[in-house]
């Protein structure tokens, strides 16, 4: 019996440190995002003293030596179109805020959220799901390549080597 819970204690463990993660948990774009959060919003802003939307956007991507326009109509249609089900973290989403086309920009970061630059809370994660936004969504971008979504993206070794322990550390209970 006692086998069977550290068992399943260990299993629970890897798929915990796995769901809980997600792709961008642990990743290089994800920590850059971290750091942004609560980021004051201000117009044209650019530096971390305030960023609007589009200013965020380009300064995470140029943190990867990704250059954007500060502009979320010119980001719009720089990559590829992805559609909204196949969504991937460093994905662009983009709105339609004004009631004038695409006037608002945001980074996917998994979950079915995105980071953006909020004119009212500054830099937050947001639902695609929430009310506003879902229904001013308007399409997405996927600007980085695959090689660049590994290195950028995805998880990194460390958050996968903490489920290993997780699961070691609980196998190594029983006796």
């Amino acid at each position: 019996m006692k086998r069977l819970a550290v068992s399943v204690t260990a299993l629970l463990a890897i798929v915990f440190a796995f769901t809980t993660a997600g792709a961008s948990a642990g990743s290089k774009m994800d920590a850059v995002i971290d750091e942004l959060l609560g980021t004051p919003y201000k117009y044209g802003g650019t530096t971390t003293k305030g960023f609007d939307c589009s200013g965020f956007t380009a300064y995470v991507f140029a943190k990867f030596g990704i250059e954007l326009p500060h502009n979320s109509a010119s980001m719009a249609k720089k990559g590829v179109e992805v559609a909204k089900e196949d969504l991937r973290e460093g994905d662009l989403v983009f709105f339609n805020t004004s009631g004038n086309g695409i006037s608002h920009v945001g980074i996917y970061v998994g979950d079915g959220k995105f980071a953006h630059a909020s004119t009212s809370k500054g830099v937050v994660i947001t639902a695609l799901s929430d009310k506003y936004y879902a229904k001013r969504y308007v399409t997405a971008r996927r600007i980085l390549s695959d090689s660049a979504y590994e290195k950028i993206a995805v998880e990194q070794p460390a958050v996968q080597e903490q489920a290993e322990k997780a699961a070691g550390a609980a196998e190594g209970t029983e006796a």
